[in-house]
Parts: structure tokens; sequence; C-alpha cells
């Protein structure tokens, strides 16, 4: 057996273009544009790298994209001042803020300041809580570009076994809800998790979401499974890999693979741009 790979990139171009065309529709209709109003704090090279690709998928989608740029040194006060501003601006549809922010900043705070309606990350207690009582409204944007992905191999998950190794609030802890939704299953390993590789090896869905590189060996892998690999890291020659150590045996195993890069990413941003649209619709009682 050799994994199939699956293309991030190509699906992730299949939803932002049905944002698109569904933005187009409301347009002619005389409906307004949807924006999205990003926050980014600081000059972390990797966020600005994020934030750029977001603007980007703005730009394809047809959605305004409202930049905030403020620097290091900006206090949190005049980050929920922005936040409360943005929260009452008709003309914005969804709040981001990129994440991580400068360390005198509480991450949590700020998360809670933004109206749950225009919560595009899906990060905010109320969203998240109401995934927990099966009544999901916006999304984290990883979890559900992974649900994308595994819709997109005909994935059955009734009766599946999904293991997430990884317990972020993130990507972990939301992607065990919207794996239990769906009727999997499901095991969440972390850090205090005893005999990881027995956990492993029995998973039917494998979401590799710990962060750190190598956690999990490919000879791990069930055969036929489904392998989602959420980690980027950058080896010393400048190439990228995921959390998923020896990715050949891995592919010798599993039924699907993700590529690292163009698996989870892509997704993560075309999610955001159908969370944007989706918030402007709610809002709007489309």
């Amino acid at each position: 057996m050799t994994a199939q790979i699956l293309n991030g990139g190509a699906i992730a171009d299949q939803v932002i273009d049905s944002v698109a065309e569904t933005v187009r529709q409301r347009s002619e209709q005389g409906l307004p544009t949807p924006g999205l109003a990003v926050i980014l704090v600081g000059d972390d090279p990797a966020s600005q790298v994020y934030v750029a690709r977001k603007e980007q998928a703005c730009e394809r989608a047809g959605i305004r994209s409202l930049g905030q740029r403020l620097p290091a040194t900006a206090q949190e006060e005049e980050i929920l001042q922005i936040v409360r501003k943005l929260n009452g601006d008709d003309r914005v549809n969804g709040i981001l803020i990129q994440l991580p922010l400068p360390q005198h900043i509480d991450e949590q705070t700020v998360t809670e300041a933004i109206d749950p309606r225009k919560d595009c990350d899906g990060f905010h207690p109320y969203n998240i809580g109401r995934l927990t009582l099966r009544k999901p409204a916006l999304r984290a944007c990883t979890p559900k570009g992974i649900m994308h992905l595994l819709d997109a191999t005909g994935e059955v998950y009734k009766g599946r076994h999904a293991v997430v190794v990884g317990a972020s609030n993130i990507v972990g802890r939301p992607m065990t809800l919207e794996l239990a939704l769906a009727g999997a299953t499901v095991t969440l390993c972390h850090r205090f998790t005893k005999h990881l590789q027995q956990h492993v090896e029995a998973g039917d869905i494998l979401i590799l979401a710990t962060g750190r590189a190598g956690v999990v060996k490919g000879n791990w892998i069930k055969p036929g499974a489904t392998v989602i690999d959420v980690g980027i890291h950058r080896r010393e020659d400048g190439s990228l890999h995921g959390d998923l150590l020896d990715v050949n045996q891995a592919r010798q195993c599993a039924a699907w693979l993700t590529p690292v890069p163009g698996g989870v990413g892509p997704m993560t941003v075309a999610m955001l741009m159908q969370n944007t649209l989706e918030a402007t619709q709610m809002q709007q009682g489309d």
C-alpha cells in the first residue's frame, strides 16, 4: 500500500472559489461586501507571512481586508479599544487577531473581547461552547479545514477510531469535538498520555498536532489509516516537515496522508474566508 496524498491546496482553492462566487451573487443582489479585520501586533516574520496570505485570500474571495498594524510595544488596552471599535463597525463582519501576541498581552482577554458573531477564528468561548453542545456556530478554522480534508477522502466517521495527538486550544481540543460530532470514537493524547504508540497504532483517523517534530513514528501508523499532519517545522537545510517522523515509512502504511507544506495550512486560510462569509450571512439574516 502506498498512501494517496491529500492535496489541501487544491481543495482550499475550491472552497475560496465557492466563497468568491457567493460574494459575487450577493453583490449583484445589492448586499454589502463581507469585511474582515486582521489585527497584527509586532513584527514577527512568520505572523507577517500568515497575514499576507490571508489578505491575498481575501482579495481572491472578494472580501474586503481591513488590516490593523500595531507595534510590539502596543499595550493590551490599546488593542481592546480597537477590538471594541471593530465590534461596533457594521462594515466589519469578521475579526481576527494574529497569534501569538507579545508576552505582555493576555491572549485570552483579547480573544474574549471579540463579538462572538465576528469571531472568524472560532476561538471565543461562546463558539467553542456551541461546538461542545453540538450546535456549532463559527468553528475553529484548522479543525474545520481538517474535517473538509477528511470529507474529501470519503471518510466514514461512525464506527471509526480517531486519535488526536496534541491537546491545544487551537487545534487538538476543538478537533476532538469536531470528530465526536461527526460520529467518530475519539481518543485525545497529550503530554501526560502513557503508551502513546499503542494509542496511535489503534487510530483509523490520526490527527498530529503536537507542535513537536518526531513525536509519532512512521511505523506506528495503522495500515489503511488516514493521517493528517498539522505540524510544520524547518530543518537545518531550510526544508519543511511535519510532526510525523519517517514520512516515507508512513506512506507504506497509510491510505491517505497530507503533505507538509500544502496540506492543512491552505485549508486553514480557506476556512477563514468561509467563516467570514458565514458570519456576514448570520449578521445580515441571510
